[in-house]
């Protein structure tokens, strides 16, 4: 059913904890499943699904892939990396864009917290 705190209907932070299983997984789970506009159902079943065919087989396949590359390309050696001028004002502006995206989430949180939004 529909989260609810108050109801003591989902899985919430001290109960994801006990459960386990690594915040990063977690994480992953709740950004892929995160609503757009409407309510999100969680399941157990949907978490392993989840886990093992998007986050496990993706992520393997992308390591081994690139593990690969480095091996016939480099010599099994991460080459070291040299930024270009344009490399680092590229990360300065992803650096400039990371934070004001991080201090809007924050200001939406500290308004919804205000408006008791959020709470079950």
């Amino acid at each position: 059913g529909k989260f609810s705190k108050s109801r003591g209907v989902g899985v919430f932070g001290d109960m994801a904890k006990d459960t386990g299983i690594p915040a990063d997984i977690w994480r992953f789970y709740l950004l892929y499943l995160r609503p757009e506009g409407q309510d999100s159902a969680f399941s157990w079943s949907d978490l392993m699904l989840k886990n093992n065919s998007e986050l496990l087989n993706n992520l393997g396949n992308f390591i081994n892939r690139a593990g690969m590359f480095v091996c016939k390309f480099f010599g099994g050696t991460v080459p070291n990396m040299v930024l270009t001028p344009d490399d680092k004002r590229l990360l300065a502006r992803v650096t400039l864009e990371l934070r004001q995206y991080h201090q809007l989430l924050e200001k939406v949180r500290w308004v919804a917290e205000t408006l008791g939004l959020g709470q079950g």
